[in-house]
């Protein structure tokens, strides 16, 4: 291409050969870093943030199209187009109906939910309809139909692309902020359109999590083992919350490390109390004054555009009346073309939103009464969202804690920071340092099912799985020990009237699945012998760190009790399974069962069929399991102490007759080993709450949205082609009234490209601008065949100055190396005959050639004009350095192998013929004692294993890459924050 193109990779004597070398680096280090990059999306109600971390870049806020940190979680369609942020909220002003916001807490929701009816009453120029299947809300804009996940996934889809923008690499995984209040249906619903988004959910972070793990990361040093406490208040757009937080340095038990924790201790929150409220209270006001007004008889709230723009200048009012006291409403045609204008202070937006005002402490009071915390052992109130901006939050809320607000955070961004370190740390490709997050549930999780009392009666039973503020995530195990048949039972919410009081509604369905248990008295029945005994059937559950609930599996655990005498009965073929279960497991089979059990304890195992209830009369199966355990526990212990004395008197007592070990050992009492066994029990989950969206639906809705993007794609095509032709079209007249250009093409090619350049221009304006992409580009490629004729002379007349400099410097150079080369024959140094006569006569005719080509071309290009076909190009000099560079290399290469010639060792001296004897008689005779000289022969210096001798050179340092190192970095596919 240009000249920097080719000096950097036909001249590589030096610089060459070192970007060579760099360049695959990177494009390993780029292989890498494709996999890597991760993203957080803060997708809030009415405002999406998105955060990305790549591999050399620290954590940062990717910016959409138009460079702004947040985008309006708005979408629209017309006329086959959509359009995302900013663009669909001003079309959203011309057509209502047809552009979608505050979809997020319609997520997982019922058609009859209490939510859902609360957003028709807000915004009721909606089409909304219910799924014929799963009864969730589907909006309707003609004859499409679009689900709420499908809405959801096509602004996950806008985060991804913005994401993607900014870090330049390819994004697939994420973790997506929810509010803390997210049941079941919510979060599944969310991490389903998140697939329909082709993104992989790492984790769903709770929105005061995130927020708690951003305040602590930047605060790590604070951190200390005595536990401190924070609180943080946030109120959004739509919804209200506080959360009672602590941090604390603690130990790691298993890896020994010290890390800081920070954990949630109690939450309050108010689903309906956010600054969208109050925008359609302030929203119908301003309706009510233009009615009152009587500037036209229809009615303002009829009209879905009227209010769509009473609702747009409601949201801007409202955000001037927080730093101003009074301002006026403004829209010009608000109805029948009639002007709108009234004057509204703060004290009537207040007084519209009293009621709401009285809600502000309750979340925070609600979130201390869960942690069971004081006020006074707060550190500080922390506040997040945008709404805590308006003055008379922050005065109700200071006066009601008597101390002043921690306002050092970003209130807008601070969660979706926190979620993408939290990315950072799940994804593969970063490390990170460690902080760890636990959380804790806000909606209690219950086992319920039947079971047959003592009097026949069937009564029910429930036992709690995850009690409220129970951190997460969490197993937990429960033991059905009194069926011996197949059973059901059910997973239901628990507690929600003390916790949600008249909003138990809003979470849906309170019973959450139906698992059905099969086989049980099969596998009881070929398992149970008579020295085998059953320990009940245990079912895990799991509470994942995105806060969804799964049953793991289901088990029928025994116990064997094993003699020593079955032991010597085992069959060959068990002998080898054991033999091969013990190299897996890395110990004998006995240890492997107490590591299971083990395993088991931490787990908490709540016995289902026992419980407390005195009335049953029975024995509670949780102590009884505890107790055999014990049990079982203290027999191993004996037996360990056992062995140990018996060994010990066998090392002690070795002098005694074998008759006497015999007889003791006959007589010795053979402890029995128990074994547990765990048998699978088939069990069919059947989720009861809103089912998420899977199987054909899933797959419906993907082809509809990858039509969707079809559209996109083409209608992006066409906008970049009708722009490349507009643009060329435009550059090549101007470019034809330039003497630069112009010289460099025949009166022929000028009007050539002039009138196709016309023909195209009136085209355009006329037949071409219903055109499809593929005729621009058609059009395009056809102009370009006339004009870069034209393009490539001028293009060759410019770079041929530097091309010839570049050719000046290299031979230059190579003259220098042959002065140098000339000293280093056999003729002019016989120690150093690095080169022949023939290597420097082949440099010497190559140099020469290479000014007489140059000369002779140089000449003769410049008899031509510059309109006629070029003689001498760039290419021609290029070859020619690649033909002057690859006769140099040679030499140098020849140079940087040459080592001296080895030099003859010289024979060893003759010994002297007086022997020693003969010398100690001549040292007594002379009374002097002289030393003796050993014969030494001369040996040539080892280096490297061999006997070479080489000149001695200065000691070089050599420089280890790795000593500049930083700590924990590992490689190029980590990075660490």
């Amino acid at each position: 291409m240009g000249t920097r193109h080719w000096l950097c990779t036909d001249g590589q004597s030096t610089g060459g050969k070192a970007l060579l070398i760099t360049l695959a680096v990177v494009a390993l280090f780029v292989s890498v870093a494709n996999s890597a990059a991760v993203m957080s999306v803060d997708l809030g109600s009415e405002w999406m943030k998105v955060g990305v971390v790549s591999p050399g870049v620290p954590m940062e806020i990717a910016l959409n199209k138009e460079s702004k940190r947040k985008t309006p979680t708005t979408i629209a369609f017309r006329n086959g187009d959509r359009v995302f942020g900013e663009d669909a909220q001003t079309l959203g002003v011309r057509f209502p109906s047809n552009s979608f916001g505050y979809l997020v807490d319609l997520l997982g929701k019922t058609i009859d939910n209490p939510m859902v009816d609360l957003y028709r009453k807000r915004f009721p120029y909606y089409d909304i309809v219910e799924d014929p299947v799963r009864k969730t809300v589907v909006f309707r804009v003609g004859e499409d139909q679009y689900t709420i996940e499908e809405l959801i996934a096509q602004l996950l889809q806008v985060a991804k692309s913005y994401a993607e923008d900014s870090t330049g690499q390819l994004i697939t995984e994420c973790v997506l902020i929810v509010p803390g209040f997210f049941g079941q249906a919510e979060r599944t619903a969310l991490v389903s359109a998140a697939r329909l988004a082709n993104l992989k959910v790492l984790q769903l972070i709770n929105d005061y999590t995130a927020v708690a793990l951003n305040y602590g990361i930047f605060r790590r040093k604070e951190i200390n083992e005595t536990a401190q406490y924070f609180l943080f208040y946030d109120m959004g757009a739509y919804k209200t919350s506080a959360a009672v937080v602590s941090y604390q340095l603690v130990k790691d038990k298993a890896t020994r490390e010290t890390h800081p924790v920070v954990q949630v201790l109690g939450v309050g929150f108010d689903r309906t109390l956010g600054g969208l409220e109050m925008q359609v209270r302030l929203r119908d006001y301003l309706g009510k004054e233009f009615n009152k007004m009587g500037k036209t008889k229809t009615d303002v709230f009829s009209n879905p555009r009227a209010m769509a723009k009473l609702f747009k200048e409601a949201g801007r009012l409202k955000n001037v009346l927080s730093a101003n006291t009074e301002h006026y409403a403004q829209i010009e045609g608000l109805l029948d073309e009639q002007d709108f204008r009234l004057l509204v202070t703060r004290e009537q937006f207040e007084g519209l939103n009293k009621d709401l005002y009285e809600r502000v402490t309750a979340p925070l009071d609600k979130a201390l009464a869960a942690s069971g915390l004081a006020l006074d052992v707060i550190n500080q109130v922390v506040l997040f969202g945008g709404n805590t901006r308006v003055p008379k939050m922050q005065d109700i809320l200071s006066s009601h804690i008597g101390q002043p607000l921690a306002k050092n955070l970003n209130a807008d961004e601070a969660a979706c920071m926190g979620a993408v370190y939290r990315a950072a740390d799940l994804a593969t490709g970063f490390k990170v340092k460690k902080f760890i997050t636990k959380d804790a549930v806000l909606f209690p999780i219950q086992v319920v099912f039947d079971r047959e009392g003592e009097s026949g009666a069937m009564r029910q039973v429930r036992r709690t799985l995850f009690g409220a503020m129970n951190s997460y995530p969490q197993k937990k195990v429960i033991t059905f020990n009194k069926h011996t048949d197949d059973f059901e039972f059910t997973v239901q919410y628990a507690e929600l009237e003390s916790l949600l009081k008249d909003e138990a509604g809003t979470l849906g369905s309170i019973e959450l699945a139906r698992v059905k248990l099969s086989e049980v008295a099969k596998k009881l029945k070929s398992s149970v012998a008579e020295n085998v005994e059953s320990k009940g059937i245990k079912a895990h559950f799991m509470l994942d760190d995105s806060g969804i609930f799964s049953l793991a599996n289901v088990e029928l655990v025994l116990e064997k009790t094993v003699t020593k005498e079955d032991d010597e009965d085992e069959s060959t073929f068990q002998k080898i399974g054991n033999t091969i279960s013990k190299l897996f497991s890395g110990d004998s089979t006995d240890k492997s069962e107490k590591v299971t059990e083990g395993a088991e304890k931490t787990e908490e195992d709540e016995s289902a069929d026992g419980g407390k209830d005195a009335k049953d009369g029975e024995k509670e199966p949780e102590a009884g399991d505890k107790q055999s355990t014990k049990d079982k526990e203290a027999d191993a212990a004996k037996d360990t102490k056992a062995d140990g004395k018996e060994g010990a008197a066998g090392a002690g007592e070795a002098g005694k007759k074998p008759e006497e070990g015999g007889a003791e050992a006959k007589n010795a009492t053979a402890k029995p080993k128990i074994v547990t066994l765990k048998e699978p029990i088939p069990s069919k989950v059947e989720l009861t709450y809103v089912a998420p969206l899977d199987g054909d639906l899933f797959e419906a809705s993907a082809k509809r949205l990858s039509a969707l993007d079809e559209v996109d794609k083409a209608k992006k095509r066409r906008e970049t082609a009708l722009n490349a032709l507009e643009s060329f079209v435009i550059d090549a007249q101007v470019k034809m009234d330039e003497q630069e250009y112009a010289s460099c093409a025949t009166e022929e090619e000028i009007a050539t490209i002039r009138a196709r350049c016309s023909e195209i221009s009136e085209w355009l304006y006329e037949d071409g601008t219903d055109a499809d992409a593929e005729t621009y580009e058609t059009k395009l490629e056809d102009l370009r065949a006339v004009a870069n004729e034209v393009y490539a002379r001028h293009w060759e007349h410019e770079e041929r100055p530097q091309a010839l400099n570049a050719l000046k410097q290299m031979i230059n150079g190579s003259e220098g190396f042959l002065r140098n080369a000339r000293n280093l024959t056999k003729d002019s140094n016989p120690e150093k005959d690095v080169f022949t006569a023939v290597e420097i006569e082949t440099l010497e005719k190559a140099i020469r050639n290479t000014i007489e080509w140059r000369d002779t071309e140089v000449a003769e290009q410049e008899k031509l004009a510059r309109n006629e076909p070029v003689r001498l190009t760039v290419k021609d000099i290029t070859d020619r350095m690649g033909m002057l560079d690859r006769e140099v290399k040679y030499l140098v290469n020849k140079l940087k192998l040459w080592r001296p010639k080895i030099k003859p060792t010289p024979p060893p001296k003759p010994e002297k013929t007086t022997g020693k004897e003969g010398e100690k008689e001549e040292a007594a005779a002379t009374g002097e004692e002289k030393p003796v000289e050993e014969p030494v022969l001369e040996q040539t210096p080892e280096k490297d294993g061999t006997t070479e001798t080489e000149p001695e050179e200065p000691t070089v340092e050599e420089i280890d890459p790795t000593a500049t190192r930083k700590d924990g970095e590992e490689g190029g596919d980590h990075t660490e924050l």
